[in-house]
């Protein structure tokens, strides 16, 4: 199969990558994220968790004044009292990132240099690491990938045969994936990022590495410099996505074809029991994924093989021919597929073609709802628990929800006209 892979670039609407904090924190409690930024940086960081106000955070910003910005003031000695008075409150904290931010890399504040110097004063107690979330060349998803690439030199060196599953899953997504392996053949399965950053998997030629999502290019690039083999293979997304992911680990462990049927197939059976109701909506309808999240080719895939959606176009902000091979394979021929944004150019192709849902950053789902067209989120599909072929219906779910949300509230923005009143007085 070939796609029509165009590039374009221009303004972008996308989060940055501070963002990936929310769910880097949650992940692992005993690590802290401090952002090096301005106030807007505080301010983005709180809104995206606001869900989690009543707990107390694992992240916070160290203030950037204009003192700062101007040079005026020794940012290094400022930021080594405030990650000292943050220690100092929150003595369980055993790994501390320090984030840089847009701010941050204009005045071109060293936080490598930060991070040595405090690793030399703290002497093991605290590890300290530093990566960038900076909005100004990035979308949103790579803060995540800049974070597991700060851990990787950290991580133990083996020689013993495992398999790494690499990107951030909810907890129970998680334990599944790995009691499915366990059933196929797979004992040895560790992950990254872990659930206690104390505790890193090792890493060698013995390691397989699989993605469990497609924006962690560095990470990957990495991971085989330590020696790991990193596997091409369609992202864990839908139940066919999912068996293939699996499947290729299990061809690298040489394990039997028809032992690894007799545990996928059932669950593939009932994935599709669960994908009934939501394609009945989705079949037929028409999706245009503006780019933001990277998670946009295996969703495409997903929708249009598994929901019976027709792909309008395909964005994404980046794209990894390597990575994406095995993606990119599976969508039909002619699939428009643009690499990197011009907003407005990729609005106007929106209402120009009307499609029946568009999957779009916050910014743009508002404006576009007030014009009538269904939208769907992007932070919202990194949030969810998504992977695996256990979860292919709650996947659909996200995409036939807001079309279903659509028809029952088109009465109200579509009332009927009111009856003609017949002026013949014959009649009244």
């Amino acid at each position: 199969m070939s796609v029509n892979l165009l590039k374009e670039t221009g303004p972008r609407e996308v989060f940055c990558g501070l963002t990936s904090i929310v769910w880097l924190h949650r992940r692992m409690p005993d690590a802290f994220f401090l952002v090096v930024g301005s106030r807007t940086c505080a301010h983005l960081i709180q809104s995206a968790a606001g869900v989690m106000i009543f707990a107390e955070p694992r992240f916070g910003t160290a203030i950037l004044n204009e003192r700062d910005l101007a040079g005026l003031a020794d940012a290094q000695d400022e930021l080594d009292r405030v990650a000292r008075e943050l220690l100092e409150r929150r003595p369980e904290i055993r790994t501390l990132f320090l984030v840089g931010s847009c701010p941050s890399e204009v005045i071109k504040l060293d936080l490598a240099r930060a991070a040595e110097r405090l690793n030399d004063e703290l002497r093991g107690r605290v590890q300290v690491v530093n990566y960038s979330g900076s909005g100004i060349e990035t979308t949103f998803t790579q803060g995540e990938d800049g974070a597991l690439s700060a851990l990787i030199p950290l991580l133990p060196s083996t020689d013993q045969r495992q398999l790494l599953m690499v990107g951030t899953l909810a907890d129970a997504v998680e334990d599944r994936l790995i009691h499915l392996f366990g059933r196929i053949g797979i004992d040895s399965v560790c992950s990254l990022p872990p659930r206690q950053s104390t505790e890193l998997p090792a890493v060698g030629p013995g390691t397989t590495v699989l993605l469990t999502q497609p924006y962690l290019t560095t990470t990957a690039r990495l991971l085989r410099d330590r020696g790991a083999r990193v596997l091409t293979a369609p992202f864990p997304l839908g139940a066919e996505g999912s068996r293939s992911w699996m499947e290729a680990a299990a061809k690298d462990f040489q394990i039997n074809a028809d032992q690894v049927a007799s545990v996928l197939d059932p669950l593939v059976a009932r994935a599709q029991s669960a994908l009934a109701p939501h394609r009945e909506i989705l079949n037929g309808k028409r999706i245009f994924l503006l780019p933001e999240s990277q998670l946009e080719l295996p969703l495409a895939r997903f929708l249009q093989r598994e929901c019976g959606m027709e792909l309008v176009e395909v964005g994404t902000p980046y794209l990894n021919r390597e990575q994406m091979a095995e993606e990119l394979a599976l969508l039909p021929e002619g699939t428009t597929v643009m690499e990197g944004q011009h907003v407005e150019k990729q609005l106007d192709r929106v209402r120009a073609t009307q499609p029946d849902l568009v999957v779009c950053g916050m910014g743009l789902a508002n404006p576009l709802e007030a014009e009538g067209i269904a939208t769907k989120w992007s932070i919202e599909l990194v949030f969810s628990p998504i992977h695996g072929i256990d979860q292919a219906g709650e996947l659909a779910e996200l995409f036939s929800r807001p079309l279903r949300r659509r028809e029952l509230i088109r009465p109200a923005l579509n009332p009927p006209s009111s009856a003609p009143i017949d002026s013949d007085p014959v009649h009244a």
